[in-house]
């Protein structure tokens, strides 16, 4: 692992400068800070931009990144966040939501493209601190699709969606490989990244080794379905607040929507109410609520919010109904997405009580660990 000083000057920096990039001035407005969670995508993607990879849908995902060689993950370079002298009890694989916009003739992001791997550590640091704690954190720079994959039908983006996975099993393997020793494993991911973390799941932990190690999956804002669950048999959806080796998942929508990118109609989804950690429709009120965050890039809260919104699980979609808050107030942000779709704050509305879930999550596991060892 090349961790030459000027690398490490230049990821400081990069933390450090965040508050005067692109999009500060939005900082006053609760909606737009969560709204950075997808690199204020409305906000800069141009007028017809959804449609700019449309026109060729042949053109192969590797034809559309340029050949581009597969990152190098031995290279400090191809990670947005490597342990600096980070101390604690596990390891965190973080999977970075789309900050791509995706632009004619490039569905995956190039990693040469510098100023949206700047937007990547901005996106990770507004849920890293829900994790920090743990332990050591890792996350890698991929060449994730942009935005416009989205608006092509399912069929279309996965050859676009297999190369960004590819880079995240790579730098998965990596980390397995020359970091964990046996540590507990956190995945965590929001979006694209929660949709990279169920690939892993399903893929990497299917050995039983590396599944023993899996304190919990945060696959925050992308669907699980049960069919899924049945297909790979060694996945485990979460039944309350403190399960171990399973999938926390869940979707925010107002009352009355009925699909969404996440959830399209038809689909239902299964999910955990970050509120009250049960899997069926029982709501639970805003009290319950133990702070709404609303982050910058440097991860710093500018606007923490007690009880703000209840919630309960939608029996017939499986997405998360937050009844307590409105479209006006707080809308989707992201072009192409209905009022009422709550994506870009799914981390935000609950970000205390997933913080701390992880903690409880952990020493659960760490209890059990113990447990077993004494026994044996």
């Amino acid at each position: 692992m090349d961790k030459s000083r000027g690398a490490r000057a230049a990821r400081r920096e990069a933390r450090g400068g965040a508050r005067s990039g692109p999009g500060w001035g939005l900082m006053r407005r609760p909606w737009a800070l969560a709204a950075l969670a997808c690199l204020l995508l409305a906000l800069t993607l141009a007028p017809g931009a959804w449609g700019a990879v449309q026109g060729n849908p042949e053109q192969s995902a590797q034809s559309q990144s340029g050949e581009q060689p597969a990152p190098d993950y031995s290279l400090l370079e191809n990670w947005a966040c490597w342990p600096e002298g980070e101390t604690g009890e596990a390891d965190v694989f973080f999977v970075c939501p789309t900050v791509y916009l995706g632009e004619e003739g490039r569905s995956n992001m190039d990693m040469d493209d510098q100023a949206t791997k700047e937007n990547f550590l901005g996106a990770i640091n507004m849920e890293k601190g829900i994790y920090q704690e743990a332990g050591r954190f890792y996350a890698p720079y991929y060449r994730q699709v942009g935005l416009t994959v989205y608006t092509m039908a399912e069929e279309e983006r996965e050859p676009y969606l297999a190369l960004a996975y590819e880079d995240v099993a790579a730098a998965f393997d990596y980390y397995m490989e020359q970091c964990n020793q046996g540590r507990p494993i956190i995945l965590a991911g929001f979006s694209q990244g929660a949709d990279m973390c169920l690939r892993l799941l399903k893929d990497r932990f299917a050995d039983p080794q590396t599944q023993s190690l899996l304190v919990a999956c945060y696959a925050i804002g992308w669907r699980i379905t049960q069919q899924e669950m049945e297909a790979y048999p060694h996945l485990r959806f979460a039944a309350g607040a403190e399960d171990t080796g399973v999938i926390i998942a869940f979707n925010s929508e107002a009352e009355n929507v009925t699909q969404s990118v996440m959830i399209p109609a038809g689909v239902k989804t299964l999910a955990i109410n970050p509120l009250n950690w049960r899997t069926d429709e029982v709501p639970a009120g805003k009290e319950a609520n133990a702070g709404a965050c609303f982050t910058d890039y440097s991860g710093q809260v500018l606007k923490e919010i007690p009880q703000l919104t209840g919630a309960y699980i939608d029996p017939v979609r499986g997405a998360l109904k937050v009844p307590d808050v409105s479209p006006e107030e707080y809308p989707p942000v992201i072009q192409g997405f209905d009022q009422g779709v709550y994506h870009v704050y799914d981390y935000q509305f609950f970000y205390r009580n997933l913080q701390e879930n992880v903690a409880l999550r952990l020493a659960a596991y760490l209890e059990a660990q113990e447990t077993a060892q004494a026994a044996a």
